[in-house]
């Protein structure tokens, strides 16, 4: 894909899995907690975000337990968090739900960070993507893990133009923090 610099201002979807879940017995699915290693990996997974300059003007975030306590841990790796929306059309989204609440961001966003669930986050990084850096594409393809954050980037004058296939997968981070 090759992005016409009429076509609008460079746009960034950086899409990121939740960190590693526990799964306590008696514990409904939207209100599971992260695993222990999951706490780690989610800030791991905002230091990778900073590092590469990757931070977001608006993120877009699943209610459930785990996908919020992942953008708490993460958000805070940065001086002034960006605000989030917790949207519940965002847990247990197929690619298509998840586009359509993308579509929805403002125009002034530039990059918007979503924090979600599989296999809705994995369909939907294959179904934007026209191509991809490197092996990125056949990576995501193998597994979109836990704390996986992959980086869409597109020419666009607005949220409302991502579709299938109009966008070059730029990145795919798999952050994972040492034990402590």
């Amino acid at each position: 894909m090759i992005a016409r610099a009429d076509a609008g201002p460079l746009r960034r979807l950086v899409v990121l899995r939740h960190a590693k879940s526990a799964r306590p017995e008696g514990v409904e699915d939207h209100a599971r907690p992260l695993a222990p290693r999951g706490l780690r990996d989610a800030a791991a997974a905002g230091r990778a975000l900073a590092e590469a300059d990757c931070l977001p003007d608006l993120a877009l975030c699943s209610p459930a337990v785990r996908a919020r306590r992942t953008w708490e841990l993460a958000s805070a790796e940065w001086g002034t968090p960006p605000p989030v929306r917790y949207d519940r059309r965002l847990y247990a989204a197929d690619a298509p739900q998840l586009l359509e609440v993308v579509r929805e961001t403002p125009s002034e966003v530039e990059t918007l960070l979503l924090v979600g669930h599989n296999p809705g986050l994995e369909e939907l990084v294959l179904e934007l993507a026209g191509d991809g850096l490197d092996d990125t594409l056949d990576r995501v393809r193998t597994k979109f893990p836990t704390s996986a954050i992959a980086v869409l980037s597109w020419h666009g004058p607005g949220w409302p133009s991502l579709g299938p296939g109009t966008a070059l997968l730029t990145s795919l981070t798999v952050p994972r923090a040492a034990k402590t």
